[in-house]
């Protein structure tokens, strides 16, 4: 079938990219040269797809851009603070049919889109041994039966999905009837889809070890894309290095000081043997109390 159009989730927080997300949307980072959500939209349109839209929430006036470079289409999630993802599968529900549902912080190194793919998929590489990742199985006509977080040798979820029209009538019949449930509001899309497998019916789509990457944190960025060591890009970190006299290079460690929201209030991290944490609002930098065993 042809694809429809490609919908880009952008709206969450990404309070485990700190502090790079305190100043851009990790989507708008510039990896390897190209901007993490240009490159997924050129490469959307290189392969055909007719239009992308990106769903925004958190600082969303930075997307606008794209509009006019682009030609995206962009529609708003006003709930990425108090709802997961699958707010931004409601925002988009009038446009989805034939569509990609897509990440805005995926890198592919090659483009992995095409104009009539063969059915409902979601993108997987393959963990060998143990790994933390959502691990997928397949039942004998080739459909995902299980999905379990966590697990050994096995294909794991990782980049892109494609919903044909069957797949999205039957997940958005599903996400109206449980939208409104209190329980609803903390689930990813994922959660939904895998408890409701029995209705949803979607295929494993197998790509090769590095096709797809992500970074949920700044030093998984800097593993990928080396400048980022001593140059973060960060005018936070520029100013904690300038504190501490050391080099932007010698902060690491990086994790998220979580708040009353999905957002984070601040970040701990080390430098030269030491732990340290920031407040973002205050810009209080203080050493980390011991923990205690």
């Amino acid at each position: 079938m042809l694809v429809d159009n490609a919908v880009i989730m952008a709206a969450g927080t990404s309070s485990r990219f700190v502090p790079l997300s305190y100043e851009r949307p990790k989507a708008l980072t510039v990896v390897r040269g190209e901007v993490l959500i240009e490159r997924q939209i050129r490469q959307l349109q290189e392969a055909g797809v007719p239009q992308v839209y990106v769903v925004t929430g958190y600082k969303a006036d930075q997307f606008a851009y794209l509009q006019d470079k682009l030609g995206v289409k962009l529609l708003h999630n006003d709930y990425y603070l108090r709802r997961n993802n699958n707010s931004s599968i409601w925002v988009a529900r009038d446009v989805l049919r034939n569509s990609y549902l897509c990440s805005a912080d995926n890198y592919f190194a090659e483009n992995p889109f095409m104009t009539e793919p063969d059915g409902a998929y979601y993108a997987a590489q393959y963990a060998e041994g143990e790994t933390a990742e959502w691990c997928m199985t397949e039942d004998a006509d080739g459909f995902i039966d299980s999905v379990t977080v966590g697990g050994r040798d096995a294909w794991y979820m990782l980049g892109h999905t494609f919903w044909d029209e069957a797949f999205t009538s039957a997940f958005l019949a599903i996400l109206e009837r449980e939208y409104a449930l209190p329980e609803t509001a903390g689930k990813l899309w994922e959660t939904i889809y895998l408890e409701h497998l029995d209705e949803l019916k979607m295929r494993i789509r197998r790509y090769e070890l590095g096709a797809i990457s992500e970074f949920d944190t700044l030093d998984e960025l800097r593993a990928f894309d080396s400048t980022y060591v001593d140059d973060t890009r960060s005018q936070i970190l520029r100013d904690v290095a300038l504190r501490l006299g050391a080099t932007q290079a010698e902060l690491t460690g990086f994790a998220p000081i979580k708040g009353s929201t999905t957002a984070a209030e601040g970040f701990s991290f080390s430098c030269r043997g030491t732990d340290y944490t920031y407040q973002y609002e205050t810009g209080v930098l203080a050493e980390a109390a011991p923990s205690r065993a």
